[in-house]
């Protein structure tokens, strides 16, 4: 009987199962995409190298992310502060300081805007970087503030094309720097293209081009992971002593190894995901609120139907089980739609961000699908009862004589 019910008003019954499947489907995608960028952030973090240890400016909670993270421009850290820590701890194989910006780089008529990185001589020992085409500059170059550039695989490949770009003078923010190299393929780290970046040295960079004295990032190469715990605990030491700090609560700056950046990302993503899908989740309650409306509308259009089910001998809870399960099966049968609409959207957001060359998982949990089945069978019962029990209360005799 609320199979025939539900098929006697097939327009009415789809526009009221709409809200249940948009809700649903949005949350399945909303954990789905979030799953996917977890593993995408955690393969690109593994992939600068699991003994690397980062030190940032800025103070910053045991868990959380350092200031400087949120566009905090802080001063506090200079390249002496990354020679310091390698001169002092035999742990640490190797140093580079990081400074970066955006500008357009050009050559002839050439133009592109690139990110351009003012990074240490010992940049390519540090991240285990390949040159395919010339050299890397060195640490004379670098100490002469010289005017040479290494380009990434597609920056050269947007600035010259097929031409060989050594040798050649380019632009960027007016200053002309020549190309001595051109590094291998390396891919997305970060969420940037690290292909389409160029490397300048790190005094170059402050002086000509930002202005600056401090450094954005110290990267540390430790010998041993095993080293990693007591590397960290030697850095923080070295930097409150060169920073003339007598407290922790003191740090001006954040040291974290790969597996502690991990977890904080991890917090921050897993944080906004479930915010964002409690903000889908409230379409459900809209659906469920329409879920209620419709019954009620069913209850008057059939009150005479429910007296005459009474008159020859239905309980009220016949009547009420009966459009309980009418209820239910509007909300089982959009959640159903919304799981599949849900997995089919995540598996193409999948499949274009596998396209474009990011490394993403297409993750359909089964604990979001029994979620999703249960918050469309709450939905239901909730939203259905109400309506359910005015049928079910009211009076046979009455009901008979509705108009």
């Amino acid at each position: 009987m609320s199979l025939v019910g539900l098929r006697t008003n097939k327009t009415r019954s789809f526009l009221t199962m709409l809200g249940i499947i948009i809700g649903i489907a949005s949350v399945i995608v909303i954990m789905s995409v979030g799953a996917g960028a977890q593993s995408l952030i955690l393969d690109q973090i593994q992939g600068v190298g699991s003994n690397l240890v980062g030190i940032l400016p800025g103070a910053s909670e045991e868990d959380g992310p350092p200031a400087s993270v949120f566009g905090i421009q802080i001063t506090t850290l200079i390249d002496e502060d990354a020679w310091a820590i390698k001169n002092q701890l035999p742990e640490v194989v190797d140093v580079a300081s990081y400074v970066t910006g955006v500008e357009t780089v050009s050559w002839q008529n050439q133009k592109s805007d690139l990110t351009f990185n003012g990074v240490s001589y010992s940049y390519p020992n540090v991240e285990d970087v390949k040159v395919s085409k010339g050299s890397f500059f060195t640490a004379e170059e670098e100490g002469a503030m010289a005017r040479v550039v290494v380009l990434g695989s597609q920056a050269a490949q947007e600035l010259f094309g097929n031409i060989d770009p050594l040798g050649q003078d380019i632009k960027i923010k007016r200053e002309s720097f020549k190309v001595i190299g051109v590094l291998e393929e390396r891919g997305s780290i970060g969420f940037q293209n690290s292909d389409k970046q160029v490397f300048i040295p790190l005094t170059a960079a402050q002086k000509l081009l930002l202005g600056i004295r401090h450094v954005a990032l110290i990267r540390a190469k430790i010998d041993k992971s095993e080293n990693i715990d007591y590397a960290i605990a030697s850095i923080k030491e070295i930097l409150r002593d060169r920073h003339n700090l007598r407290n922790v609560g003191e740090d001006d700056f954040s040291v974290r190894s790969q597996a502690e950046a991990i977890k904080a990302l991890m917090t921050i993503t897993n944080a906004l995901k479930f915010f964002l899908a409690a903000v889908a989740g409230l379409s459900l309650i809209v659906g469920g609120i329409g879920i209620m409306n419709i019954m009620f509308v069913s209850v008057i259009e059939r009150i005479k139907e429910i007296g005459l089910r009474k008159a020859v001998g239905a309980t009220p809870g016949n009547i009420l089980k009966q459009f309980l399960i009418e209820s239910l099966m509007l909300t089982g049968i959009g959640g159903v739609i919304g799981i599949i609409i849900g997995a089919v959207i995540s598996g193409l957001v999948a499949a274009v961000a596998i396209y474009l060359g990011y490394s993403w998982s297409y993750v359909i949990t089964p604990s979001s699908i029994v979620v999703g089945f249960i918050v469309a069978a709450s939905v239901g019962m909730i939203f259905g009862y109400f309506p359910a029990r005015r049928a079910a209360n009211l009076n046979p005799i009455e009901a008979l004589r509705h108009e």
